[in-house]
């Protein structure tokens, strides 16, 4: 715990690992095989359980849990982990919890992402970077998130869904289905209702780049087409553009079809 500062009531296993310049609140529990990294703050009655690895410059609001065995009642205590990148909030009450071994044995979460209240990321997720988790969201377990996807409040994710970079949901969407890059969905199932093109613009993308992912949307959406007709289609454009290839490889990548 070298020139960690902890709170006099905090509970801190001696086979915990602390880095320089964590901070530690009251009450919080850390147990063994919990390693922090530098700068981490942690408020009070927080509860972290290992295996975890927790990367730099993290802050976890009071009541988070963080790193609990998982709710799989296929889990029969296996040595399973929970890996935290750098620069993430998770904001009061959030629950990550460790994988299984049916995946990986991994939970992984990625780099600059913020998880609003109650946020749950259940066992084998795989959140990418700069994602925004809002108030209450629930991500069932194995599900997969990309990078700068934005999920409103109360929004529900079916296990094994596949949510692609820069997609959205709305505020209380239920996502039974992949999601691919750059769509927007909303609603109970969820379906799609346009691109972010906003969000496009905001990011510096150029009038050529967002044109050609409106009409990758119009192939996909609008032309009632199979999605093998339509990635024949997008081929020519993937070619020319990034962003068009990784809505491709998302519409290919889906197991559970998309949200129409």
């Amino acid at each position: 715990m070298s020139s960690a500062q902890y709170h006099s009531t905090a509970l801190i296993d001696a086979r915990a690992r602390l880095g320089s310049g964590v901070k530690v609140g009251a009450y919080s529990i850390i147990g063994p095989e919990v390693e922090i990294g530098d700068d981490c703050i942690i408020g009070p009655h927080v509860v972290l359980s290992g295996p975890t690895v927790i990367g730099r410059r993290n802050r976890f609001f009071q009541f988070c849990s963080i790193g609990e065995e998982c709710q799989d009642k296929k889990y029969k205590g296996e040595a399973t982990r929970l890996l935290i990148g750098d620069d993430n909030v998770f904001r009061e009450a959030c629950s990550v919890h460790r994988g299984t071994i049916q995946d990986e044995g991994e939970t992984r979460v990625g780099s600059r992402n913020l998880f609003m209240v109650n946020t749950h990321i259940a066992h084998d997720c795989r959140i990418g970077d700069d994602n925004i988790l809002a108030n209450n969201v629930g991500l069932a377990g194995h599900v997969r998130i990309g990078d700068g996807v934005v999920l409103g409040g109360m929004v529900g994710v079916h296990q094994f869904v596949r949510i692609g970079s820069y997609a959205m949901a709305g505020g209380g969407a239920i996502l039974f289905k992949d999601v691919p890059a750059y769509v927007m969905v909303s609603g109970n199932p969820a379906v799609a209702r346009g691109m972010n093109f906003e969000g496009m613009r905001r990011r510096g993308y150029d009038s050529d780049t967002i044109a050609a992912l409106r009409q990758s949307y119009r192939i996909v959406y609008r032309q009632g087409e199979t999605i093998e007709q339509s990635l024949q289609q997008l081929q020519p454009l993937a070619e020319k553009y990034e962003q068009v290839r990784q809505f491709m490889e998302s519409l290919q990548s889906s197991q559970r079809g998309i949200a129409r």
